[in-house]
């Protein structure tokens, strides 16, 4: 696999720097077995790229799991390769794994640090996520404990996934006026297909805090990858019922613009749908999994690819929600 010639990109103000990539771990323990996941992990990380998303929910919904198993692995890669130092890390807490695992009280989010890190087999996680919001537990002790992680080494930055705009920037604002760690990277929905909440809310904010951004279901949960087409192609996936969403009119176009587009560029739809992310300012890294090493494959290419501005607004004007595209 060919080695990335991607700049590192500055994860806001986190410290952290990384490739404009990140490996969806969601798959761990759920469509790809240890060993497997091991395989791609390596060629990730020889292909250039350091960041790997994970959560302590992943993945709970596979029959037979209780969740952590992505973790599990992940700890297993490291500890096996003795590469802690070489990659950076992303986990979660905060979806339910069990009913009295739950949640962003103080007391919970200790318990879940330890056991996230027990499995990872490290002392330290380099970027933390809320990874929903807690409406019935106040911000200020959420993020007082996340400090105390902080002050004690056990992660480097903390960040939120599936936030409003508004809870995010009350967030900002406690974390300012109490002198806390605030949440230096957001982690929301964000492609070709799943424009609006983000532009239209979440991006302003992002840009003018200075907030780096992790986007996932990359590729809708592989609906731009192009595989999904007709009814009869979501029966034969896995995760075809995550993906009868976006079959309609508005996904068909957006489809044919990616197809367009891929084929002027010898591309993939899947290579293309990345790059366009790649492509947006605020976006620091996309997220995308690949249950094989072709896929991984045309994740690396993604990252190489130049969209032109032409290419870009075509694709904008393909996705636009009955409304003017974003530049």
């Amino acid at each position: 696999m060919t080695q990335v010639n991607s700049n590192k990109r500055k994860l806001g103000a986190s410290g952290l720097q990384i490739r404009p990539l990140a490996f969806g771990g969601n798959i761990f323990g759920w469509t790809v077995d240890e060993s497997a996941s091991h395989q791609l992990l390596d060629a990730f990380v020889a292909a250039g790229f350091d960041f790997i998303d994970t959560a302590d929910v992943y993945s709970r919904w596979k029959p037979g799991n209780q969740g952590g198993e992505s973790e599990t692995i992940i700890g297993k890669w490291m500890k096996q390769r003795n590469n802690r130092a070489k990659v950076v890390i992303a986990t979660k807490v905060g979806m339910e794994l069990s009913p009295e695992k739950k949640g962003l009280g103080k007391d919970y989010i200790f318990r879940a640090v330890e056991d996230s890190l027990k499995r990872l087999q490290t002392d330290y996680i380099d970027l933390y996520f809320a990874h929903q919001d807690d409406p019935s537990t106040p911000l200020e002790e959420t993020l007082d404990a996340f400090a105390r992680l902080v002050k004690q080494g056990k992660v480097r930055a903390i960040g939120a996934s599936n936030y409003k705009a508004e809870r995010l920037a009350e967030a900002l604002e406690i974390s300012e006026r109490n002198q806390l760690p605030r949440y230096e990277v957001l982690q929301p929905l964000y492609n070709l297909y799943d424009r609006a909440v983000y532009e239209d809310e979440l991006e302003p904010l992002c840009q003018k805090e200075n907030i780096g951004v992790i986007s996932y279901f990359s590729l809708a949960s592989g609906f731009l990858s192009g595989k999904y087409r007709s009814k009869e192609d979501l029966a034969r996936y896995t995760r075809g019922s995550r993906v009868e969403k976006y079959l309609n009119d508005r996904g068909l176009r957006i489809l044919h613009a990616l197809d367009e587009v891929a084929k002027e560029k010898n591309a993939t739809p899947s290579i293309v749908a990345i790059a366009w992310l790649v492509s947006r300012p605020s976006v620091t890294a996309p997220i995308a999994s690949a249950t094989n090493l072709p896929q991984l494959g045309e994740l690396v290419d993604a990252t190489r690819l130049e969209l032109s501005t032409e290419e870009i607004q075509k694709l904008n004007e393909a996705s636009s929600e009955t409304r003017s595209a974003a530049a």
